[in-house]
Formats: C-alpha cells, sequence, structure tokens
C-alpha cells in the first residue's frame, strides 16, 4: 500500500524543486531564529541568499550531536516555548541528554510520516496495530501511535514490558501488526512457546521493528518463529524519532528515506566529502519541514549506503538506505538504549574502590542483548570478605543501571586482569555479530 502516492512516487525533478524550495526556506528560518547557526554561517561567510538550490547543501555547516549538548535544553529551538507543545529526550553520555522539540506542525508531519511507514510496512486502516514500543521520552512508542491514528488503524498502546499481558491481548484483541524491538519480538514468541501457545497461531500479519541494529539472520528468525514479514524502521529522535525510513512489505530491500522532509547525503566517516552512489558511509541528514528543532547537515553515526533507483517491488520513487552496517563512535544500542562507555566510566570514577579499567562485553543470550560491565576492583577490597565484594558489586550495578535506565550484570576482576593498550584502550566486546 502507498499511502501517498503523489508524494512517494514522485518524479525526481519535481521533487528536487520540492526539495530546494523547502531548504531555502529552512536555511532563512535557522539564520533568524537560532543564534548557534547565525553564528555558524557567519563564520563560513555564508548568507541565506547563498543557498538557491539543493544543490548548495553543501555548502552549509554540519551539526553534531554535542551541539545539541552543547546548547542544552533549549538554544536550538527555532521556535518561542509557547509554540512548543511536545518536548522528548535522550539519554547523555557522562553530561546532557539531547533534547528534542515539536510544535502542532511537527506532530501532524510525525503522523503524518509515521504513518506513510505503516503503509509502506504492510499496514491499513483495517488493522489492529500492537505497539510494545516504550511510551515517554523515548519516541518510539509515541510516534508509532500517531501514524497509527493518522492512517486509520486501531492501536493497542501496550508500550514495552508485561509480556503475558502482550501475549493474551494479540491473542485476544486479534492483532495483525507488531511493533517493537526485534530481539523483544523474539522474546515474546519464546515466551508464548514456553505458555504451550504457537506463535503463528496469532493473526500477526507483518511486524515492524527498529530501535537497535538487527542482521538478517535475526530476520529470517523472525519471519520463521511468528510467520510473518518482519520489516525494518529506521529512525533518530534527534530528525523526527521513528518514520525516517522503513523498508516496503513488498520487497524488504532497503528502507525508503521520506526524502520530502528528511534530505539524506552520505559523507565519508569523519570527513566532509560525499561517497560515491552504493558506496558506504556516514548518513547525514538535514530536517527540511520540521518548526521547533530544524538542524542542517546532522551528522547520525550511522554507517550506511544509499540508492536512489525507485524501486523495482512498490513503485516508490524515495532513495532507499541500506541497514544500518555500523556507527562512527563508539555508541552501542542495547534493547532500544543507546550506551556510551564514557557513561559507565562516569561511574565508576565516582566509586574509590574501583581501579579506572573496565570492559563491556554485549552478547545476545537467547533473544535479548545483555552487557556485562567488567571491574577490576582495589586489591585490598578484591581479598577482603566476600559479602563486602558483593555489596560493592551491588552498588555498582545499582549507579550503572540508574544512569543508564537499563538492566545489567557487573562482574568485579581482580586488578590487572584487564588487557592495556599502548594505544586507545579496548572498551567494548561485541559478540552479537550485528552487521552480518
Amino acid at each position: 500500500m502507498i499511502w501517498q502516492k503523489d508524494v512517494e512516487c514522485m518524479e525526481r525533478s519535481a521533487l528536487q524543486k520540492l526539495q530546494s524550495e523547502r531548504l531555502a526556506s529552512l536555511v532563512r528560518r535557522v539564520y533568524e531564529c537560532v543564534p548557534f547557526y547565525k553564528a555558524a554561517f557567519d563564520q563560513k561567510g555564508l548568507s541565506p541568499s547563498d543557498i538557491r538550490s539543493i544543490d548548495d547543501i553543501s555548502k552549509l555547516p554540519f551539526t553534531r550531536k554535542t551541539d545539541l549538548r552543547d546548547n542544552y535544553p533549549f538554544k536550538l529551538f527555532a521556535v518561542p516555548m509557547s509554540a512548543v507543545v511536545e518536548i522528548h529526550a535522550s539519554s547523555g553520555t557522562t553530561g546532557n541528554p539531547t533534547v528534542v522539540a515539536y510544535t502542532k506542525n511537527d506532530v501532524a508531519l510525525w503522523s503524518e510520516v509515521m504513518a506513510r511507514a505503516l503503509a509502506a510496512g504492510g499496514a491499513t486502516k483495517e488493522d489492529i496495530i500492537q505497539n510494545a514500543y516504550g511510551y515517554g521520552l523515548f519516541t518510539g512508542g509515541l510516534g508509532v501511535h500517531y501514524g497509527a491514528i493518522a492512517l486509520g488503524a486501531a492501536v493497542i498502546p501496550m508500550s514495552s514490558g508485561g509480556t503475558k499481558r502482550q501475549i493474551k491481548l494479540m491473542s485476544d484483541f486479534g492483532s495483525t501488526v507488531i511493533t517493537c524491538t526485534p530481539s523483544y519480538a523474539l522474546f515474546v514468541a519464546e515466551e508464548a512457546v514456553s505458555m504451550g501457545i504457537d506463535p503463528k497461531a496469532f493473526k500477526l500479519k507483518s511486524g515492524i521493528f527498529g530501535a537497535e541494529p538487527w542482521t538478517n539472520n535475526m530476520r529470517r528468525e523472525i519471519e520463521e518463529r511468528w510467520g510473518l514479514k518482519a520489516i525494518d524502521i529506521y529512525g533518530l529522535s534527534e530528525i523526527i524519532g521513528p518514520g525516517v525510513a522503513i523498508e516496503c512489505y513488498e520487497g524488504q530491500d532497503g528502507l525508503h528515506l521520506f526524502s520530502d522532509h528528511f534530505y539524506p547525503e552520505v559523507v565519508e566517516p569523519g570527513g566532509e566529502n560525499a561517497v560515491a552512489p552504493g558506496e558506504t558511509g556516514e548518513l547525514v541528514l538535514t530536517t527540511l519541514t520540521k518548526e521547533g528543532i530544524p538542524l542542517l547537515r546532522y551528522r547520525t553515526g550511522d554507517i550506511v549506503s544509499i540508492t536512489e533507483e525507485p524501486c523495482p517491488h512498490c513503485g516508490r520513487t524515495s532513495p532507499r538506505i541500506s541497514k544500518v552496517r555500523g556507527r562512527t563512535d563508539d555508541m552501542l544500542i542495547i534493547r532500544g538504549v543507546n550506551v556510551f562507555p564514557s557513561q559507565i566510566e562516569s561511574v565508576l570514577l565516582e566509586i574509590e574502590e574501583t581501579e579506572p579499567h573496565y570492559l563491556l562485553v554485549v552478547d545476545r543470550v537467547g533473544s535479548l542483548d545483555q552487557l556485562e560491565v567488567q571491574v577490576e576492583v582495589d586489591e585490598k577490597i578484591f581479598s577482603d570478605e566476600i559479602k563486602v565484594l558483593e555489596s560493592l558489586r551491588k552498588k555498582i550495578q545499582r549507579e550503572i543501571e540508574s544512569t543508564l535506565n537499563l538492566v545489567v550484570s557487573v562482574k568485579l576482576v581482580e586488578p590487572r586482569t584487564i588487557e592495556r593498550s599502548m594505544g586507545k584502550a579496548v572498551r567494548v566486546i561485541d559478540k552479537r555479530e550485528l552487521y552480518s
């Protein structure tokens, strides 16, 4: 189903004209309303009048996640607070989170692109969508919720967790589409089997899964267990939330990116030059139509490739990005939560019984990602009573879980156990093989 055929199948020349008009308008607005961008323009000797078409976008400055944190909480907003109707925030590293604002028009935009995404993923107004993404400051739950309403589908706002209840209502209500993280989809299937229920007995026809990287092998496992089509969705809170790009139900062959609202570039990781079509690089996005916190050339940190060829499966003409193949930074995504090693380091530095050496071991146990934090402790503490060590372990675990809002396991190890490096310290061992 193509929900907005006139836009999603737009001729390339018409799309570029629309993008050019929207970029020119955006540049004028951020120059006038956001001091950060005015300073960035002035530093480059740029005037809004220099940006006449979408081809001029390479003249503009990049925006980085650190810029959002440095301007915490509201300095990048392009509207007064009286025009803001919703605020979301992602987790911080050692300090401030990234904060994003939505006006009424932004919420309408979010609803529109998420309705497009749900439709591309096989949903119609006849469907019952069980939304098991988390609601709250995380954008996943509300994004799907708004999109389902705009599409005219019935949405069950389950949020995450409560797995036995998820299964009961999925059966009783006859849910036809499920939205959640892919790892949670596998966990629900396992729980259903443990209850004596065949996951294929449900009425689900498709699942729209995102918020964490996942492989095609994982896709095949989900589809086999559930008997549905597993669709990859992409988004990030800084841009809009979920609804930036999605695979189509017909092809599952690259994620259609709604470039009339979010203009994509793929550049050299850490560099500024565009890569050749089809080559991998860092995805950079510009929010052409957002009001609350519009962003110019935002460096997502996600490694993808892109194709401009129309989709041979569904007919959409929007560009398609590959599944995310890696990151340019050291961020981990664990059960939908962004985790930076520096967050954990900041916790450990506050606990004097520990040494400044740690290792994060990420693995997939069953269907869920697990994070183990190995921490070296002071020699005197390590040789102390077991109850003292256990008390310290629980203290570290509480502090880390409070910071990350994520359940972790903590393992205390002897001094000088964690391997030292002459160069950049190896802080993470990821055993999930996410990008195969």
